[in-house]
């Protein structure tokens, strides 16, 4: 675990989460090393996490304007970079979409 990580955890044994909070320690970790623990994701970042963490819940992006519509979607501030909470949002748009998904494909 690199130092930087070791923050997200300090005072608490790994053994003594949750795995749900094992899932939000997750979330947190993706989000500093997509973001470079600068807090903020850029466009291409936000790209590449879509592409490699999330390439079975989202179609891989490969036009310019998706991007720019859910950045835009996604940017509350309008930095045109995307933060914590913004990020928060698409992985609870994400999680609720295929939550649905599921409870639907299960009920047939």
């Amino acid at each position: 675990m690199r130092e930087r990580d070791a923050g997200f955890e300090r005072g608490v044994v790994a053994e003594e989460l949750t795995e749900l909070e094992n899932a939000m320690v997750t979330i947190m970790r993706v989000f500093h090393l997509y973001s470079r623990y600068q807090c903020k994701l850029k466009k291409a970042d936000l790209k590449k996490l879509i592409n490699k963490e999330l390439p079975q819940f989202i179609q891989e992006i490969h036009e310019p304007q998706v991007l720019d519509q859910l950045i835009a979607d996604l940017d509350i501030n309008g930095d045109s970079e995307i933060d914590f909470q913004e990020y928060s949002t698409l992985i609870a748009m994400v999680t609720v979409a295929c939550q649905q998904f599921f409870v639907h494909k299960e009920s047939k």
